[in-house]
């Protein structure tokens, strides 16, 4: 971990110009996500078909779905954004949900928290216990001791297609290229299964691009692992990154999903089937 340049001695970007590639420090959530550009969950739509992302820019979203309680939304949320967490969630009472007292008294709270996540008593008692255990592990608390800025937006014009692109590391540090992503998993040994099934090898090529093209240089891509299972009364917390030849496809697959979405753009062209692959347990049936 040499000491590099130092991101925030280049001067970023204004929040009123960020239509243009640039650092932008302090763009909120909602302003990044209905910014320009196309991003790693857009690339993970057009892999797998490109009318998904055509759909997923004017589905309906059912906003009451959107407030269920989400342990990986609230430890990113307390991890990373503390100062928020207050106005996005609400901790209920210890409450006796068989008796209509309790009832009543959680529909008076949910009524007075109106447009807030409601997390119960245990719910927060657990979610306080992950964010302890991260700070537990040496080199969890070493990453978030280091100066740096959490939630930050980058914006680049990828040079092959020409396509503004974007991202939002979780956390980069001040005074070393690294970036940290944390991840909310359900076990710790299923950590190697959700990086090919949510396909976390293309966000670190994707990141990691962004990063290079706009601070000059290719930073080390970590992931923060939280378990929310427990094991022997502890939560899991593990800092790992991916092998070479993992990146590599990661970054194969980045290029060709980048490309696709080009040419779809390009040709104004988002009528596409999907062809389904017959699942090997049925050949064995035959």
């Amino acid at each position: 971990m040499n000491a590099s340049v130092n991101p925030f001695d280049i001067e970023p970007a204004t929040e009123s110009a960020f239509l243009r590639p640039g650092f932008y420090p302090s763009l909120s959530n909602a302003e990044y996500h209905a910014g320009p550009g196309i991003s790693k969950s857009g690339l993970d739509y057009i892999a797998h078909i490109p009318s998904a992302y055509k759909w997923a820019q004017e589905a309906p979203v059912d906003e009451e779905k959107l407030k269920a309680m989400d342990f990986g939304t609230a430890l990113h949320c307390l991890l990373l954004e503390p100062h928020n967490f207050d106005s996005e969630f609400a901790v209920a009472p210890e409450l006796n949900m068989r008796t209509n007292a309790g009832k009543e008294e959680m529909d008076e709270f949910k009524a007075a928290n109106a447009g807030k996540i409601i997390m119960t008593h245990g719910e927060h008692r657990q979610l306080m216990i992950m964010r302890d255990s991260v700070f537990a592990h040496p080199t969890a608390r070493w990453l978030f001791e280091q100066d740096g800025t959490n939630e930050g937006s980058i914006y680049w014009t990828d040079e092959e297609t020409g396509e503004l692109c974007r991202c939002r590391p979780d956390r980069m540090l001040k005074d070393r290229p690294i970036i940290i992503d944390v991840k909310k998993v359900d076990g710790m040994e299923r950590f190697e299964k959700h990086v090919e099934e949510f396909r976390y090898h293309v966000q670190d090529a994707m990141y990691s691009d962004g990063f290079f093209h706009h601070f000059g240089e290719w930073p080390q891509f970590m992931f923060l692992a939280v378990s929310s299972s427990v094991s022997a009364g502890r939560y899991a917390v593990d800092v790992v990154d991916l092998p070479d030849d993992w990146k590599h496809v990661g970054a194969e697959l980045y290029r060709r999903d980048l490309n696709t979405y080009h040419q779809c753009r390009q040709d104004d062209d988002w009528l596409h089937v999907r062809t389904l692959r017959r699942p090997r347990w049925a050949a064995y049936n035959d």
